[in-house]
């Protein structure tokens, strides 16, 4: 009796030690898109660590749009995903940082520094309340894309429509006076394919991804890029506090700097790629000009004035040393 005893009891430790936390993931681009495979990279790499008692479900497809996808995290529809902070228009101030124009060419380097200066203020934290923040990330460099015509200079950006993710680069395109629409970015193909747009600000792989590498004619390229757009990778806070102290520190381990720069070395491999891909289909790649540039800078130089007055008035101390703080760390990480 007292032996079968201490089976049923070791066999009831053992199932316990072997009891699993699925998180319940969501992406809202394809499955093969450098931001599914970048938190799905992630993901293993959680599984790893913890001997399997952390894994991720991958949901087939996402059960909101892109959007809502903060919500569903917070209230727990999800436990793990990521979102484009301008799909939410005027919910996020203080990321806006991440998306000013020519803050650097690659994606890896803009991530880490965007992670690491928004860890340090609590401000960037308070925009995210209702989530547990993983990584703060970018994509690459803004590229301006059309159907239409060769951009060379602001002027050529008159009479042509473009769709737009929101977030700073819809305050780029008014100072330019572009036309545009706020759309999420899956919605690309549709808009240019029926002619209802012209163009789109995209970086180089979402023509890849998105399927309009053989739809559009003409790219123009920016130093630094004309924008970028920041985004956040998020846990629901509840899923994480149930984890065991263990299994809460394997996904800390990950979470941060090493989150950001699997997501923004992912995204400067498809970049990378998607460049070699428009050469291969005969796109129009133009690089912008001195005159171009300076125009721009001129144009967009008052959103900067603009953010940083904005970020004070909404708890910011020092928002231009926080902005230039950002702009020396993406400089020390492109070293």
């Amino acid at each position: 009796m007292k032996r079968s005893l201490a089976f049923l009891l070791a066999g009831i430790g053992l199932s316990a030690a072997q009891a699993q936390t699925v998180l319940t993931t969501s992406s809202w681009v394809g499955p093969t898109h450098t931001l599914s495979m970048a938190q799905k990279e992630w993901c293993d790499t959680l599984e790893k660590n913890t001997s399997g008692r952390v894994k991720c479900n991958i949901l087939p497809r996402a059960p909101v749009a892109a959007p809502g996808t903060l919500d569903a995290v917070k209230n727990g529809l999800l436990d793990l995903s990521f979102t484009v902070h301008g799909y939410t228009p005027g919910r996020f101030l203080h990321t806006q940082m991440a998306e000013m124009p020519f803050l650097g060419n690659n994606a890896e380097p803009i991530s880490v520094a965007f992670n690491k200066i928004a860890s340090q203020y609590s401000q960037f934290a308070e925009e995210h309340q209702g989530v547990k923040v993983i990584s703060y990330f970018t994509h690459g460099p803004g590229i301006i894309f059309n159907t239409r015509k060769v951009i060379a200079q602001v002027e050529d950006l008159q009479g042509l429509k473009f769709r737009v993710g929101g977030g700073m680069v819809n305050e780029i395109s008014k100072t330019l006076n572009m036309n545009v629409t706020l759309k999420p970015a899956p919605d690309s193909y549709e808009l240019l394919a029926g002619g209802v747009m012209d163009g789109t600000l995209f970086p180089a792989e979402s023509t890849e991804s998105f399927r309009i590498d053989k739809i559009i004619r003409y790219a123009t390229t920016f130093p630094g890029g004309l924008y970028n757009t920041s985004f956040v990778f998020m846990m629901n806070p509840a899923k994480y506090d149930k984890l065991s102290p263990e299994d809460k520190k394997a996904v800390d381990a990950i979470s941060g700097e090493v989150a950001a720069r699997i997501f923004g070395r992912g995204w400067d491999k498809v970049d990378r790629r998607a460049l070699a891909l428009m050469q291969a289909n005969n796109v129009q790649v133009s690089k912008a000009d001195a005159k171009f540039v300076a125009d721009i800078k001129m144009r967009t130089s008052g959103l900067e004035a603009k953010w940083v007055a904005d970020a004070q008035a909404k708890g910011m101390k020092d928002a231009a040393k926080v902005l230039a703080e950002f702009r020396a760390e993406i400089a020390k990480q492109e070293k």
